[in-house]
Order: structure tokens, then C-alpha cells, then sequence
């Protein structure tokens, strides 16, 4: 993902209007935007909350800038810069974060952020974007960084190997069926792919929906849920996020007047002590395609 970053940012470095922020990481990844386009290349160093502060005066001066860091960093410790210089000022910056969730498995809780996307959704203005392919987040890199709202690219180390077709503001129908609602963001839609698949020999046929942006979603995106919903009164939420803030609590804000049942897959309301690999977080968390698959099949046998 992150080489993509590079390369998308290259490309849309040809718009003079462009400009780099780092903390301190990524030099040598984006060597060839700095060598291309010096003058408008920063590295801020470990200042975060700095450095979203000049990206906003970037951005009134005509910019749009890019800020580039570790997740927490550009999320929980610069909110106070986001909310006051980003979104009340209504400045078109672009965040693109690395090491979504748990990463950065075996650093530890300063590293881990997989609360993010509730706290930046509480903010008017903000949009807020999850690619989890290459391909994705180039088109929404390009649809997105210059239409002057401030805009949060939450950037995975993980993938998925599926073909989408992503489009800002939109959800996307992977999958059709009448029994469970599955909706997946992030490099969960894998496992909520296999599980779908799964079920679906046994005769539970998913509706499956992928999320790549969280806010906002257009009108035609919130009735597609809502209808989904309505039909199958069945819905499991996946994400690589807390079950506080997340898609899941998306999803019933959406289809608040429906009557459903909602099994929520995420972190649950706790913090990560346990070190570990990626792999191991998400067993631990209930992340896989065989819990999903479980949450499936018990829905599928629950009435409203």
C-alpha cells in the first residue's frame, strides 16, 4: 500500500498545488516526489501537531497538502489541530496514515490505533476514506485530495486479493443473497469473502457489502444498506476497529428505524496488551474467516 502511496503521489505531484508533510518516516519512500518536486517537500520531524497546523495554512494559501505519519501520531495526538485548523477552518488537507489498527502489532498500545476512525467521525467537514488494494486507494487518492474538505486515508499493511471497483462516497455490492447482511471494510473483506462463499454452499446466501468510504456516504449508498437490511433483519459488521465508533455503529445509525439483529466483529471495548503478530491480534479479536462464518450461520438462525 504504501508503494502505491508513493506512485499515486508522484502522478498527482504534477498538480502544482501538491505539497508533502512527513514526521520524520518515508524519506526513502518518497525520494523521487522530493527529488522531482524539492519545493514543496517537508519533512517536519516528530512534530505532529506542528505539522498539521502548517498543513492548514498550506491549504488556505491554496494548497493541498499531504501529511504523511503513523497513525496514532496524525490521529489521537494531533485531533485538537484537526478539528480547530482542518475542520473548522474547513481546509483541504490530506491525511494519510500508515499502520492502521494493530500494524504495529508488536509495539504495544502507542502504536496501535484502532480507534481512529470513531474519533475523526465526530468532526463536521471530515471525510474519511479505507482503501485495503493498491488499486483502490489510487482512485480515491485522485477523486478525493483536491475537492477542499479535509479527508483522512487510513492506509493497512494487509490487503485483500479481491477485484473492486471503488468509488468516493459509495459502498459496493460483492455479493447478493436474502439471508444475512455481511458488511466488511478494510483487509477483512477477505475473510468476510470466504466465510460468504462458505455459507453460501450450505445454502445461507450473504448480501455482501464492502465499505471504502466511511464518511460520507451518498444518499443511494445509505438506502442500498438500509434496504439490505431491511430485507434479510440479519446483519454482521467486520472491521479491524473498535466496536465503539466504527462501521458497526455506522450501520445502525443508518438503518436506525429497522428492527434487526447485529453481531459487531472488531476489538471489543479493551485495549490490546498482548503482543503479537497481525495474524495473532486478529484470532484474538475474533477476525477470522471461520468466526465470521460462525456469526453468519448464528444469525442466519435468529429471528428478529
Amino acid at each position: 500500500m504504501r508503494k502505491q502511496f508513493a506512485k499515486t503521489l508522484l502522478e498527482t505531484g504534477a498538480d502544482e498545488r501538491v505539497a508533502v508533510l512527513l514526521g520524520d518516516l518515508g524519506h526513502f519512500l518518497l525520494r523521487d516526489f522530493e527529488a522531482r518536486y524539492p519545493s514543496r517537500f517537508f519533512n517536519m520531524g516528530i512534530a505532529e501537531q506542528s505539522m498539521m497546523s502548517m498543513a492548514a495554512g498550506l491549504a488556505l494559501g491554496g494548497f493541498f497538502p499531504v501529511v504523511h505519519s503513523i497513525t496514532p501520531f496524525i490521529t489521537e495526538r494531533c485531533f485538537e489541530q484537526i478539528k480547530d485548523d482542518l475542520c473548522y477552518q474547513n481546509t483541504g488537507v490530506n491525511i494519510v496514515s500508515v499502520g492502521s489498527a494493530f500494524d504495529y502489532a508488536a509495539l504495544g498500545c502507542t502504536h496501535h490505533s484502532y480507534d481512529d476512525i470513531g474519533i475523526l467521525r465526530t468532526l463536521p467537514r471530515m471525510q474519511i476514506v479505507y482503501p485495503a488494494a493498491p488499486h483502490e486507494f489510487d482512485i480515491l487518492f485522485k477523486e478525493a485530495y483536491a475537492n477542499g474538505a479535509p479527508t483522512y486515508f487510513r492506509l493497512p499493511e494487509h490487503i485483500h486479493s479481491l477485484s473492486t471497483h471503488p468509488k468516493f462516497g459509495e459502498v459496493e455490492q460483492m455479493r447478493e443473497g436474502n439471508v444475512v447482511t455481511v458488511i466488511a471494510a478494510g483487509p477483512q473483506l477477505q475473510n468476510a469473502w470466504e466465510a460468504a462463499e462458505e455459507a453460501a454452499r450450505a445454502g445461507v446466501l450473504c448480501d455482501l457489502w464492502y465499505v471504502t468510504t466511511i464518511k460520507p456516504l451518498s444518499a443511494a449508498s445509505e438506502k442500498a444498506i438500509a434496504a439490505s437490511v431491511a430485507k434479510t433483519g440479519k446483519v454482521v459488521t467486520v472491521e479491524e476497529h473498535s466496536v465503539i465508533g466504527g462501521i458497526g455503529d455506522l450501520i445502525a445509525l443508518i438503518c436506525g428505524g429497522e428492527r434487526f439483529t447485529h453481531v459487531r466483529l472488531g476489538v471489543n471495548d479493551k485495549f490490546l496488551e498482548c503482543y503479537g503478530t497481525y495474524e495473532e491480534h486478529c484470532k484474538a479479536n475474533g477476525l477470522t474467516k471461520e468466526n465470521i462464518l460462525k456469526a453468519i450461520h448464528d444469525s442466519a438462525g435468529r429471528n428478529r
